[in-house]
């Protein structure tokens, strides 16, 4: 039996199922094989400033499209206490806030609930994991022994639309810890990554330290970079940065978490 079966298989033996749902690679497959697999399924999605609009639009529209029944609740994360002073423990705060609410939701909804984390996210410094952990958060994809590559194929052959989707994670994670989070702040970042991504730019994030701008993009990207540098700087000090500047070792996943691994 292979892994997308070994998926399905597992799925079954939940029975009615409600998905966290945020639009992205993992989360979209997820839901997708639930869609196919299982008789009953709930699209649960949190609207919140630390989503940008294009992603929570993506999840409506995949929702609607497909015929999938979905609950979006508004989740004002910045009121959850400790969170908007952006500890490094900020994303368990938030992670645990937001499953509390999805739980409820789904055993109202007689549902079990599941979300898309994949086997490589243990390689990073992801806190929200511990707080899955302690609400005995089902991880279906990790269950199957899906890897994100994996995962991405499986899609393909789906033709999922998020089969060669850029990497996403919230908005907050474009702050230095310790760096006080807004929703002016968060918007702020939300219009610069989508003006990178409007002048056709993929993988990408616009981190802040303080009034600085530090561009990551695919290596491969940085002559074009270059070449419309005048347009992105103008862009970014209107918005408020007072510097503007292209981090050489590029795009790369949880580049806030280097200074934590260092100390």
């Amino acid at each position: 039996m292979n892994k997308l079966d070994n998926l399905k298989t597992y799925l079954r033996g939940l029975g009615k199922v409600a998905v966290a749902f945020s639009g992205g690679v993992d989360s979209t497959f997820l839901l997708a094989v639930a869609h196919d697999t299982c008789d009953s399924v709930l699209a649960l999605t949190a609207a919140s400033c630390f989503v940008p609009r294009r992603e929570s639009d993506f999840a409506k529209n995949f929702c609607a499209d497909n015929g999938i029944k979905q609950i979006i609740f508004e989740a004002d994360i910045l009121k959850v206490e400790g969170v908007k002073e952006n500890p490094a423990n900020r994303c368990y705060l938030c992670k645990r806030a937001l499953f509390e609410n999805f739980l409820r939701i789904a055993e109202y909804n007689d549902c079990v609930l599941v979300e898309g984390s994949n086997t490589d996210d243990a390689k990073d410094y992801r806190p929200g994991a511990k707080a899955l952990a302690e609400l005995k958060i089902k991880s279906p994809l990790v269950a199957a022994d899906l890897s994100k590559a994996e995962i991405r194929e499986l899609s393909r052959k789906m033709n999922l639309p998020t089969a060669d989707k850029p990497s996403m994670a919230c908005l907050a994670s474009r702050f230095v810890y310790g760096e006080p989070l807004t929703a002016e702040r968060l918007a702020t970042v939300e219009a610069a990554e989508d003006f990178l991504l409007n002048a056709g730019f993929t993988q990408l994030r616009v981190r802040v330290h303080g009034t600085l701008a530090r561009l990551e993009v695919l290596p491969e990207d940085f002559p074009r970079l270059m070449t419309l540098r005048n347009s992105i700087v103008d862009k970014l000090k209107s918005l408020g940065f007072s510097y503007v500047t292209l981090d050489l070792q590029g795009y790369r996943v949880g580049s806030m978490n280097e200074e934590l691994k260092l100390s």
